[in-house]
């Protein structure tokens, strides 16, 4: 369980945690919480807003409900597996798909499929499921206050610059391995949270340049393996979150 208290974020989103973290609701006006068993529905309360608000305004545009997976553990903090990030309740998951999706008990959401809009090869997104509602959805999140960076695979990015090439969001629109079927979005530090460690802000521009072109090169296919090295350690005020009772 949570930290209880006001909420506090100590670090950054791949080395931190947070205390009193609040979890988004299973279900609302325009969302499904999928994987629930993993409890990692828990986020800053900025990070809940942000996620109901996205939700019905994408309800408002006709879009389906979204299928919302990981936020963070309830205290954050690095993940037994699956994330090096996720860590201080400022990132969630939100799947990539349009389709229509009655409702249904959390059971019944802890294995979803969703087909990749990427072509195996990833020179592309797949014509036979992107949609320019893809893109739409995409450009929903990238807009919303606070948001840091949206994260989706090279290949998405590439379309969404050959479609709307110099749109102002586009900077925010980060390209990143996997993220074929989900993108990946990040708040920046909410205001009053001074142990709270952002990353370095996108570059300027749309990022539709040579560092887009730098994915498909055999560096970037085949990276050379990190040498092994000793873990990072957590900011020492993440003891005292982390193991309280």
């Amino acid at each position: 369980m949570p930290l209880a208290g006001p909420a506090h974020i100590i670090g950054g989103t791949g080395l931190g945690c947070i205390a009193g973290a609040v979890p988004l609701p299973l279900d609302g006006p325009g969302w499904q919480a999928v994987r629930v068993s993993r409890n990692r529905h828990w986020g800053h309360p900025a990070l809940i807003r942000t996620l109901e608000r996205l939700a019905g305004e994408a309800r408002a545009q006709g879009f389906a409900d979204l299928w919302i997976g990981d936020l963070g553990q309830p205290r954050g903090g690095p993940m037994p597996y699956g994330h090096a990030s996720h860590q201080v309740g400022l990132d969630a998951d939100i799947w990539l798909d349009l389709s229509p999706k009655p409702p249904l008990p959390p059971a019944a959401r802890e294995t979803i499929d969703v087909a990749s809009l990427v072509l195996p090869d990833e020179s592309g997104v797949d014509p036979r499921v992107w949609r320019p509602r893809h893109a739409a959805l995409i450009r929903l999140v990238a807009e919303q206050p606070g948001v840091d960076r949206v994260l989706v695979n090279h290949a998405i990015k590439r379309e969404l610059c050959r479609i709307a090439p110099g749109a102002p969001w586009l900077r925010l629109v980060r390209p990143w391995r996997g993220h074929d079927s989900h993108m990946h979005v990040r708040l920046r530090c909410p205001a009053g949270q001074a142990d709270c460690r952002d990353q370095a802000p996108p570059p300027p521009g749309d990022g539709c340049d040579a560092t887009l072109d730098w994915w498909l090169t055999p560096e970037a296919r085949h990276p050379t393996p990190r040498p092994p090295g000793p873990p990072p350690r957590l900011p020492a005020a993440c003891a005292g979150v982390l193991s309280a009772p």
